[in-house]
């Protein structure tokens, strides 16, 4: 019986499931991340202390994110599990509208091909294989959907659907956008009439998300403002030389797992001899990715949906076309693709042997960057060491610290955003509301990718009304003056 069994799809999608979920969880200090951090912080303040987004906190992105993360430690409190292992869940369901549409165009063989191109890829180191919990995986699972409603559509209402779909992705997600284009222009070239309803069906999803922040009280204007408007410019996220940007763009597109790909995608666009919808939605993608320009490894997953389904119907295309045998194809892309596991084993390993190393609190030249574990136990000692209804501030990238310590920062600018606007709202919340403790970095990052005129007020407030009372994982931390 045994011998004659073969995997299933299914068995397939369990398996990448299995393996996302040890790569999300089995990461080191095993403690939210930079960004998770900032969105558990702004969900926590707006589902236990009713601050609103924008209101209790300020990051660039959508508060379905912020409620994915209130609703977590509205659930279990602070930690970092809940969200990844809805994240894994989602990004799964999103590998097996992947498995449809390719099998719906090129059957069983260019699914299953499909499926192991994509799940594999997005564990990779370089597509950011253990953030499963951000906002890319919502946004690229809803337009995913939306492009199978499309081209699987055999009424208005399968278009309605597709519509409704690149709604909900691109609430999650703006760049999103650029499915919902390549769509559109499919639905021009393909029978324009159902274009308006493909809209409409985008225009109510749009239009609920909108009105449901409005009823909770978020101010729309702020989150266009923090959202989109000031995301570029001078101290924005995307103020970078054309010398940094073309050294990450080097790193990202030509140093990386990803080139994995490239022989197939040149390949379909040889046998294609056309940009179609999965080509043009690919090109939409790089071309948003140089954009934004930051070239984070997250932006490089928004790529793989379509380069998955694009190598899938290459193979498919080679096996059918000269009787190439499927199975061994199937286990060399496996072999090739499967991603490096050695933090997760590393961590298996510390998790069974328990973790006997000695944690070092001092402060010590040449003043390192304390590691998320350490992190995560700063903000414990806050909590610990604060009442709830104290204020602490937390200089610099300090997001991971602010989330673990459970405590109101007295600005909404809890995390470094450098823009003009944001500095004169964090100037005047601090001289508004006064924390009972301030924590100022000694590393290098603060130094170099803070501002001077951000970090002189913080060292002229501190001088003037607090004290240092200890340095710990190398933050000098003050405390107010009675």
């Amino acid at each position: 019986m045994l011998k004659n069994w073969k995997p299933g799809f299914l068995h397939i999608i369990v398996l990448i499931t299995i393996l996302q979920l040890l790569v999300t969880l089995l990461t080191d200090g095993f403690a939210l991340s930079f960004d998770e951090a900032m969105w558990q912080y702004i969900g926590r303040n707006w589902f236990r202390n009713g601050l609103v987004p924008y209101t209790g906190g300020v990051d660039n992105k959508s508060p379905l994110i912020f409620a994915v993360f209130g609703l977590s430690d509205k659930l279990f409190g602070v930690n970092y599990w809940f969200g990844r292992v809805l994240g894994a869940l989602v990004q799964s369901v999103g590998i097996y509208y992947l498995y449809r549409l390719a099998r719906h165009i090129a059957g069983e063989q260019a699914g299953t091909l499909a499926i192991s191109f994509y799940g594999l890829s997005l564990l990779w180191h370089g597509t950011g294989g253990r953030y499963v919990s951000f906002t890319e995986t919502y946004g690229m699972v809803f337009i995913i959907i939306a492009v199978y409603k499309f081209i699987t559509a055999q009424s208005k209402k399968n278009i309605f659907i597709s519509g409704i779909m690149a709604g909900i992705g691109l609430a999650f997600r703006l760049s999103a956008i650029w499915g919902i284009i390549a769509i559109s222009c499919a639905l021009l070239r393909k029978n324009r009439v159902n274009l308006p309803i493909f809209l409409t069906g985008m225009f109510v999803s749009i239009v609920l998300f909108v009105a449901i922040g409005f009823f909770a009280g978020i101010d729309i204007h702020s989150m266009i403002t923090n959202g989109l408007v000031d995301n570029f410019g001078s101290g924005s996220a995307t103020d970078r030389s054309l010398l940094w940007k073309m050294v990450n763009f080097s790193d990202k597109f030509f140093y990386s797992e990803l080139i994995l790909f490239y022989p197939f995608v040149l390949g379909y666009f040889f046998i294609k001899k056309k940009i179609d919808l999965f080509g043009l939605w690919l090109i939409l993608q790089f071309i948003g990715i140089n954009i934004v320009g930051t070239y984070g490894t997250l932006h490089m997953r928004e790529l793989l949906p379509a380069m998955s389904l694009m190598s899938a119907l290459c193979v498919t295309h080679l096996v059918n076309e000269y009787k190439l045998p499927a199975k061994p194809l199937i286990v060399i892309v496996w072999l090739v693709f499967f991603p490096k596991l050695l933090e997760p084993l590393l961590n298996i390993q510390k998790l069974i042997a328990g973790n006997k190393e000695q944690i070092n609190t001092a402060c010590i030249a040449p003043y390192d960057k304390p590691d998320e574990g350490s992190r995560k136990r700063l903000g414990w000692w806050i909590r610990n060491n604060t009442a709830p209804q104290d204020m602490v501030y937390v200089a610099g990238f300090g997001a991971q610290v602010q989330a673990y310590s459970e405590r109101v920062s007295p600005t909404i600018y809890f995390n470094v955003t450098q823009t003009q606007l944001a500095k004169e709202r964090f100037y005047s919340d601090m001289h508004k509301n006064k924390p009972v403790m301030i924590l100022v970095p000694l590393f290098a990052e603060y130094r170099n990718f803070v501002g001077q005129d951000m970090r002189q007020f913080v060292d002229e407030l501190v001088a003037k009304d607090y004290y240092l009372d200890r340095c710990m994982y190398n933050y000098n931390i003050y405390r107010i003056r009675k």
